[in-house]
């Protein structure tokens, strides 16, 4: 699909109809088919990457310019307000005075720029301005994101270390519930690592680009402003992975020590069960000559006497502190 934007003043203005493109401020390929990819390239006389060239991890192939327009690949979050986000790639491709984005996926931050470029809250007079607007958008969604991870794992950390509890719900099925927990928030940690590190790579080209290509110095002070932001999110990102590799070892430790507990208690009841059971198992024989076999008292004596074996060794482990 491809939907044009217009500059009308401080406001982006989307068209009905494509119409000529020499005049569109920015080009949206959303999913494009061959055929749309076609018409764009003989419509502004560029090439458009196909969805695997798009995918290639060489910063050749995601960073070169090529016939006067630059061509800068990034990867990106979307459905962050989801369980678990999902990556994509998003090429950029300014060329003159233009604007031109191809994606295969929709993450809310293109509409959400959209909405506020509507307004004039934004200057997007031009391609490099439309494109350094929905950077931003991308830095602060994914800025959300993580604050969203980080109250995560504030709730969790407690959680794992038994500072509060969950009374409704078995010990060994809270810890696996916290694994899993402590497992996704990693995972949507290292998504967003990859993506920042993608974004950042991807605002230092853009920056080289906008000073050759003698754009405006706002823009080139707003690309500064948002690779420091970058630079925050992906310390925060450090932190924040260091947090939930240490919380799943802690979790799978617990796990370890819990099923530790359980084998040991299993040996010390084989252990106290011994002398019990070799006491039955003597006075189980079919022997025909066994002195208390005719004995009154033999039967109350025998089990008397498993009792006590197996309350000795039951009370030399509590001493030990080992039940």
């Amino acid at each position: 699909m491809i939907t044009v934007y217009d500059a009308d003043g401080d406001k982006l203005v989307e068209r009905s109809s494509v119409g000529d493109l020499s005049t569109a401020v920015w080009i949206d390929l959303t999913d494009p088919k061959e055929d749309e990819d076609k018409f764009i390239e003989e419509a502004l006389g560029i090439e458009v990457p196909t969805r695997s060239e798009m995918r290639e991890i060489e910063a050749s192939n995601r960073f070169y310019t090529e016939n006067g327009a630059y061509y800068m690949t990034g990867i990106i979050l979307h459905n962050t307000d989801q369980d678990v986000p999902l990556t994509s790639v998003v090429t950029f491709i300014l060329f003159g005075n233009q604007l031109v984005t191809v994606r295969y996926a929709s993450p809310r931050a293109f509409p959400l720029y959209v909405a506020r470029a509507s307004k004039g809250d934004v200057g997007c007079g031009t391609g490099a301005g439309v494109m350094i607007g929905l950077l931003e958008m991308l830095i602060e969604r994914e800025a959300d994101l993580i604050e969203r991870v980080q109250d995560e794992v504030e709730r969790i950390a407690p959680l794992v270390f038994g500072q509060k509890s969950t009374a409704t719900m078995p010990h060994s099925r809270r810890l696996e519930v916290l694994l899993k927990t402590v497992g996704k928030e990693g995972d949507i940690t290292a998504r967003a690592q990859e993506s920042a590190m993608s974004l950042h790579r991807l605002s230092l080209f853009f920056a080289n680009a906008a000073r050759e290509r003698k754009d405006d110095e706002r823009i080139t002070t707003r690309i500064e402003a948002a690779n420091h932001d970058i630079l925050s999110l992906m310390e925060s990102m450090r932190f924040l992975s260091a947090r939930t590799s240490f919380l799943l070892d802690a979790t799978l430790g617990m796990i370890s020590n819990e099923q530790n507990q359980i084998i040991k208690l299993f040996s010390v009841m084989a252990v106290m069960l011994m002398p019990p059971t070799l006491v039955a198992s003597i006075y189980g024989m079919n022997f025909r000559h066994m002195p208390e076999l005719d004995w009154p008292y033999g039967y109350p004596m025998a089990i008397i006497m498993m009792f006590v074996a197996a309350l000795v060794p039951y009370l030399y482990f509590k001493k030990k502190g080992w039940l």
